[in-house]
């Protein structure tokens, strides 16, 4: 790991909507000139452009049949050339205005990773090539969402992981700020094209980001963990607009984030599998979420009743996406965990009220749950962390249940 230069370096991060299409890539470029021109050191990271990695995997459907699922890694290798088109576009573009750049790929940026090809882990970044190149006074390039692994291969980050290079660059370099640019405006309390109301905030922290990213929020939740774990501050803010964004960071809380509830967090993709009639015995629940497990399929809200007679009812939550496939695995189980039957249910959603404050007083649970009764929204299961309380509601009720929390908690004002 290389020292790096002692000027003040930013870590850029453009989204796919925002390098969509030729003329954004130019005024995103003549923007990264000017900062570059007052002398600090520039790493932008950008995705992919526009759609092009959802055409990519649907060329590579396309070549192998509806039956067959692509090679793990020749899928990464193919969709890592989305974001190498996006970097090397927007070097020749800063490169028209007179400024000196250099494009890098994940793997020239020096970026390693695991060998979990579709969802792989920065295993490190060797920084030298990052540091000569701004040494040199170039504007730095990276493809975001990749790296390459001990074999040699090719290996990408799974979705938003563009995000994830942009925050681990900025700890790589010790950079002074990561600013994720995007179509939206900052971080808000909630949804606002549900919620009008909704406010954005000014300051959020690591802890409240990272439930609110989880549940859906605009940021992938990998990029929060390294932010907080390398104290790598990180502006979420508009490309096109010249407001204020939301800044994340780790220092004393400001005055608006002494709300005991900082936000509504909202998830429309969620759908319930319920197992009943399984004897209620040691490892039967590790047994059946096991498969589910091994095939990267994300279990959430768990709740499990026993009845008198020994057996129990075991209740989960998955992504409405993923819902099929786990059902098949828990179907493929009952000749080696013995269950009654096992129903699934889409139409779901996970609604979360998020706040370092309700670690210190009671009572967010009870009105909570008396603002949904009052809007007529029925609770179909609960689950808590130390700053997060969420409830499976009907997808239909999230406008009614959203307004309500909102309202409740006083974030309109």
């Amino acid at each position: 790991m290389v020292e790096a230069s002692r000027r003040q370096v930013i870590v850029q991060k453009y989204g796919g909507s925002s390098v969509s299409n030729a003329e954004k890539i130019r005024t995103i470029a003549r923007k990264i000139c000017d900062r570059a021109r007052t002398g600090v050191g520039m790493v932008v990271v950008v995705s992919a452009m526009g759609d092009s990695t959802d055409e990519l995997i649907a060329l590579a459907q396309a070549v192998t049949g509806e039956h067959v699922n692509p090679s793990l890694r020749e899928m990464d290798t193919l969709l890592s050339t989305g974001e190498l088109v996006s970097a090397t576009l927007m070097a020749m573009a800063i490169h028209s205005f007179d400024q000196d750049v250099v494009s890098l790929s994940g793997q020239q940026a020096g970026i390693r990773t695991d060998a979990t090809h579709g969802s792989a882990r920065i295993a490190s970044i060797n920084n030298e090539r990052l540091t000569r190149e701004l040494d040199a006074g170039r504007v730095v390039i990276v493809a975001g969402f990749q790296g390459l692994d001990e074999a040699g291969d090719v290996t990408t980050l799974g979705r938003g992981g563009s995000d994830t290079t942009a925050v681990a660059l900025a700890a790589a370099l010790k950079a002074d700020r990561c600013e994720i640019y995007t179509d939206v405006d900052g971080i808000y309390t909630t949804d606002p094209r549900i919620v009008p109301t909704a406010r954005k905030l000014k300051e959020i922290g690591y802890e409240e980001m990272l439930e609110m990213a989880s549940l859906g929020a605009k940021m992938n939740p990998r990029s929060i963990e390294l932010a907080a774990v390398y104290q790598v501050p990180v502006l979420v803010a508009s490309t096109f607009e010249d407001v204020p964004g939301t800044l994340i960071h780790g220092g004393e809380p400001v005055m608006e984030l002494r709300r005991a509830v900082t936000g509504i967090a909202l998830d429309k993709n969620v759908a319930k599998i319920t197992v009943r009639g399984v004897m209620d015995r040691p490892g039967v629940a590790g047994g059946l979420l096991r498969p589910l497990a091994e095939a990267g399929i994300s279990v959430d809200v768990i709740v499990q009743n026993t009845s008198d007679d020994g057996a129990t009812d075991f209740t989960f939550t998955v992504s409405e996406a993923e819902a099929q496939r786990a059902l098949e695995l828990i179907k493929q189980q009952q000749e080696t965990i013995a269950f009654r039957d096992v129903t699934s249910g889409g139409g779901l959603a996970k609604v979360s009220i998020v706040g370092t404050g309700m670690q210190n007083g009671p009572g967010y649970a009870a009105t909570m749950f008396t603002a949904l009764s009052s809007a007529n929204v029925n609770i179909d299961m609960i689950t808590t962390s130390e700053i997060r309380i969420t409830c499976i509601v009907k997808r239909d009720d999230v406008p009614a249940a959203a307004n309500a929390l909102h309202t409740a908690f006083e974030l309109d004002s």
